[in-house]
């Protein structure tokens, strides 16, 4: 499909999930539950959770007493259950599997078809290190980075995967081709966040002519993090369409082709790229 061919491409209800998670991986996942179903229930057969949603531990080091196997254990389980119960895509961005490197996990995007069935993998790419007077953050202590750019499949288009710190590097999203939405999973600092989440997202759905879709962890956590919030959804033409702040809540919209055809054909920016 050429980027102005739209033939076969329906409107899509999607949601975004903002949570504010703890060290414990049941009480979040029960927190999710309850926004996953508050949506499903607003209609939305695209639901797309925060990083970390599952764990937020006090130390980079402790995912590792969480992470699975692919393809089992708990975290993954209520994925595959919650999508197949209300026939919905549940993006569940991110968790921890274990991977090669013993003292260190994937940090993976896994999403979930409306049977249940495992649709798509992503392991994050781009690790996130910061240092500014009392914050320090260095993701690669822990967290193994993946190396495969992810796309998947849906009634409303192509959809590309990406997580948190990847917002920051642009020939990600160019390499997923013409997608409808872009998916952003992300627990940004509140001092990063602050300063360019926004503008980093709509600059995505500008550049790449399609919506984008952020699901963030949005508060002060138990283990003394900040995290921005601000999930959103974002048309192609760099316009916000809803945000929740901060706290846990729902951010949702429609991914609309018509929208999709309209931008790219008054301003064909995709045809135009030579590099």
């Amino acid at each position: 499909m050429s980027i102005d061919q739209q033939n076969g491409i329906s409107p899509l209800s999607v949601a975004a999930v903002q949570m504010v998670s703890t060290p414990d991986v049941q009480e979040n996942l029960a927190r999710a539950g309850e926004l996953i179903d508050r949506a499903a229930g607003g209609g939305a057969r695209l639901i797309a959770l925060p990083e970390y949603f599952c764990f937020m531990g006090r130390t980079e080091q402790e995912r590792l007493a969480v992470a699975e196997d692919e393809g089992a254990g708990p975290i993954q389980d209520f994925l595959a259950e919650r999508a197949a119960r209300h026939g919905i895509w549940l993006a569940g961005g991110t968790l921890p599997l274990r991977c090669p490197d013993p003292g260190r996990v994937f940090n993976t995007q896994m999403v979930y078809a409306p049977d249940g069935r495992r649709a798509a993998r992503y392991d994050k790419i781009h690790l996130f290190s910061f240092t500014r007077g009392d914050e320090s953050y260095d993701e690669s202590v822990a967290i193994h980075p993946g190396s495969a750019v992810r796309t998947f499949d849906t009634p409303a288009g192509p959809v590309g995967l990406s997580v948190c710190y990847d917002l920051r590097f642009p020939e990600l999203y160019r390499a997923f081709g013409p997608v409808s939405l872009i998916l952003v999973p992300a627990a940004f600092t509140y001092t990063t966040g602050r300063a360019h989440w926004e503008v980093l997202l709509r600059a995505r759905a500008i550049e790449n002519q399609c919506y984008v879709l952020a699901c963030a962890q949005g508060g002060k956590h138990p283990n003394g993090r900040r995290t921005w919030g601000h999930s959103m959804l974002i048309d192609p033409w760099g316009e916000v369409l809803d945000v929740l702040p901060e706290d846990p809540g729902v951010v949702a919209g429609t991914i609309d082709p018509e929208r999709l055809a309209d931008v790219r054909a008054a301003l064909p920016a995709l045809r135009h790229r030579v590099l």
